[in-house]
């Protein structure tokens, strides 16, 4: 890739739909990085100030995963900068800095006509259109993916400009100078970023950047050694002290708080409402109605939410979601749905006849359950809108909330906001759009916060399932020879990009994605154990229910219907679920050193004599890919109690590949397996009549402070592309769960939550 200052400089674009030729003309665009007074960009990546401060920018959206570190980290490791003098600065939504590999792996979701132009991150189609729609979506744990690489080339061309800067000075080759602990040093000189960096800005780095010759990486350390922290995260004094800001925090001159009230969930429309029963509630400056949704706009918070109450909307609705429609739905799709073949290897199903052995697996829907609720603050004023926002996708908010306000959006402007939680809820953008359109019609600053009811109602839950997993075993042992996944469920990847992308609602976004089916909702089915034969099919049906994604996604629901099949397959023949998986791992040693060091960690017993404990394991990615593999082995100690699912320990190895951050790492491990927790415990929602069945956080049945496991991690040294270490935790623990409570109790729970359904 050239990389030259101008290059280097490269900015902001965004554009509409993919037009092929004009993706592929080459343009320029505007510096993204402002420098402030004292300031001076080096990049799109970072600017150096006369106080020696390094800022680099962030163009993930920062949701608790760390990625206001890891990123700044790899910049301040190739520069040579001082950790503590190192500052952060959230990107503006800009071309400089495109998600190749996410943009290519959602290339069915944007460009679903000729995806094959564009599935593969170095195709020049893919880099266009990123480009010119500033595609920088923080999904798919593709931030080091994506950005390791620009970044360490930008920091070292800016350590590159620094020492040519201090070369002149001492009248020495710069090629000859070392950077270190923000120093620039040369046979016993040393001149600071500070006193180099008005200068040094001035110069054109080489081509290519000098990047080091290895990328940063932290080793485990040995057993019974205490980690050392040599990149503390960046945000956390801010979050203990509670100084650091989130949507919610934003306050404008002039500013309103919006309530609302959104219909029941199906084609719904507002019938009618009481204004004048509103009208009493004081402070109450404005009501703003829609198709689907009521808004109360006042002085407070509290007084829109009194008055949108005292209004009792009323809604014509019809297709209201329940659970029992959902259920019905599954089951018919699953009996005698069409299915589609998504994925096959060896001979399938071919020719086998009636498979040895079924089982029936079930997953209700589940929501995502953030601290924060949906909040978003819209100033709509001389043409212009701007937008306070915590966004996965910032771009395409950005473009949607504009659309609805008759703007375009080089007429919009997006203050990137971090998130109090996301797992993937801030992929939707409903609320930006929600609150434009409120601003508008406010003719005020507005700020919209929904309530945890109204997260519930509005909200997008992973989707609900029903699969039969069938096998075809060895008469000898019970190995399985052939493997077949039927699954029923919504085309719910589809579905999501047809709102992301298509910007569509969510009643057209899930007709238009009824009938087809979905491979990207299949992602990891084909699993990593060595059965010759394997077939994937999806029934797709239409549930009545919007679905989205949820941290986790595909692999969250495959493995625990992989991993609970798995050690049923074990138990039919009455062999140790330990040895038998290792048995299935020939192909993928790294794998099965995780169950055995998950075993020694866990002091596994082999689930015998009711001891309530359970293993399971799992991969995210495709070694033969190249790209960045994920793996875990877990074992856990669970049991049935009066109070449900009593989960008493965790214990996970895990391969990651390089691990950049190994404490950011630990912390996410950590992070998945509780989220994985919560979903074995709780999370789901049960609706009537269109409306969920739960309005509080309290009733998710998710664990407390107290309900909380032991966790013992191990992480076994990798040296492949550093893998994601946020979604793993996440699979791997509700099937280990299951299968504790299989060995605890002797029962099977083929349904998540676990005990949904009692014992």
């Amino acid at each position: 890739m050239q990389v030259s200052r101008r290059g280097l400089l490269a900015g902001a674009a965004v554009g509409g739909g993919l037009v092929v030729a004009w993706a592929l003309w080459p343009r320029e665009y505007r510096a993204p990085l402002t420098p402030g007074r004292g300031e001076w960009a080096y990049s799109s990546w970072l600017k150096i100030g006369r106080d020696g401060v390094v800022t680099v920018a962030v163009p993930q959206l920062e949701m608790g995963q760390g990625v206001t570190t890891v990123l700044p980290q790899i910049v301040a490791a190739e520069l040579g900068a001082d950790w503590r003098t190192v500052a952060v600065e959230p990107a503006p939504v800009s071309g400089a800095y495109p998600n190749l590999p996410l943009a290519a792996k959602w290339a069915p979701l944007w460009m679903p006509f000729a995806s094959g132009l564009a599935d593969d991150p170095r195709k020049l189609v893919t880099r266009r259109w990123a480009e010119s729609t500033g595609f920088t979506a923080t999904a798919e744990g593709s931030s080091l993916a994506a950005y390791e690489g620009p970044a360490r080339e930008a920091a070292a061309a800016a350590r590159a400009m620094l020492c040519m800067a201090a070369a002149d000075r001492w009248d020495v080759s710069w090629e000859e100078c070392e950077v270190r602990d923000g120093i620039v040093v040369h046979a016993g000189r040393h001149l600071s970023f500070a006193a180099l960096a008005e200068h040094a800005s001035s110069y054109d780095p080489p081509d290519p950047p000098p990047v080091r010759p290895e990328p940063y990486a932290e080793a485990p350390a040995a057993s019974g050694e205490i980690e050392s922290l040599v990149y503390p995260r960046l945000d956390l004094p801010a979050k203990v002290d509670g100084t650091f800001p989130f949507a919610g925090d934003i306050r404008l001159p002039g500013m309103l708080y919006a309530a609302i009230r959104q219909g029941p969930i199906g084609d719904t429309e507002l019938e009618g409402f009481d204004e004048a029963a509103g009208a009493t509630v004081r402070g109450l400056r404005a009501v703003v109605r829609s198709r689907g949704w009521l808004a109360a706009v006042a002085d407070t918070w509290w007084a829109a939410e009194q008055a949108l109450s005292a209004m009792s909307p009323v809604w014509q609705t019809t297709g209201r979601a329940g659970s029992e429609r959902i259920d019905d739905a599954l089951d018919a799709a699953l009996t005698v749905g069409e299915a589609s073949r998504i994925a096959t290897r060896g001979a399938g199903d071919s020719g086998k006849g009636e498979p040895t052995v079924t089982h029936r697996y079930e997953i209700a829907p589940a929501t995502h359950a953030t601290i924060e609720t949906a909040t978003a603050t819209a100033r709509l004023a001389d043409g212009k809108l701007e937008l306070w926002v915590a966004s996965q996708a910032p771009a395409l908010a950005k473009a949607a909330a504009a659309k609805a306000v008759g703007l375009s959006a080089e007429d919009a402007v997006l203050y990137p906001m971090a998130a109090g939680g996301s797992f993937d809820r801030r992929l939707e953008h409903d609320h930006a759009i929600q609150a434009a359109v409120i601003a508008k019609a406010a003719g005020a600053p507005v700020q919209l916060v929904w309530s945890r009811w109204q997260e519930h109602v509005g909200g997008r839950p992973r989707a609900p399932l029903a699969a039969l997993a069938s096998a075809w075993t060895a008469q000898e042992d019970g190995t399985p020879t052939a493997l077949r996944l039927r699954v029923a469920m919504p085309s719910t990847t589809a579905e999501f990009g047809a709102r992301l992308f298509g910007n569509k609602t969510a009643l057209a976004a899930r007709r238009a994605a009824a009938a087809a089916p979905d491979p990207l909702a299949f992602e990891g089915a084909t699993t990593p154990y060595a059965i010759p034969d394997v077939a994937i099919d999806h029934v797709p049906v239409d549930v009545g229910l919007p679905s989205g994604r949820l941290r986790g996604n595909a692999h969250g629901y495959l493995a625990f219907i992989t991993e609970s099949f798995i050690d049923e397959l074990a138990a039919r023949v009455g062999r140790e679920p330990l040895g038998f998986r290792m048995a299935l791992l020939g192909s993928d040693p790294r794998l099965a050193e995780c169950l055995q060091r998950a075993a020694r960690l866990g002091e596994w017993d082999g689930g015998s004599g009711q001891s309530g404990n359970g293993i399971a394991c799992w991969r995210i990615g495709d070694p033969e890919s190249g790209g960045p593999v994920a793996r875990i082995a877990c074992v856990a100690s669970a049991r049935a109690g009066e109070g449900g699912v009593r989960v008493e320990k965790l214990s996970v190895a895990v391969d990651l590949g390089r691990i950049v951050n190994l404490d950011i790492a630990r912390q996410q491990i950590e992070g998945g397996l509780i989220f994985g927790v919560g979903l074995a415990t709780g999370s789901a929602l049960q609706f009537q009549s269109g409306l969920p069945t739960t309005s509080r956080l309290g009733a998710l049945g998710l664990p407390a402070l107290a309900d909380s496991p032991e966790i013992a991690v191990d992480f076994i040294p990798g040296e492949g592309e550093p893998a994601d270490p946020g979604e793993i935790g996440v699979a791997v623990a509700p099937p280990a769960i299951a299968n504790a409570l299989h060995s605890a109790t002797g029962l099977r729970l083929r349904r998540l939550p676990l005990l949904s359904e009692g014992l």
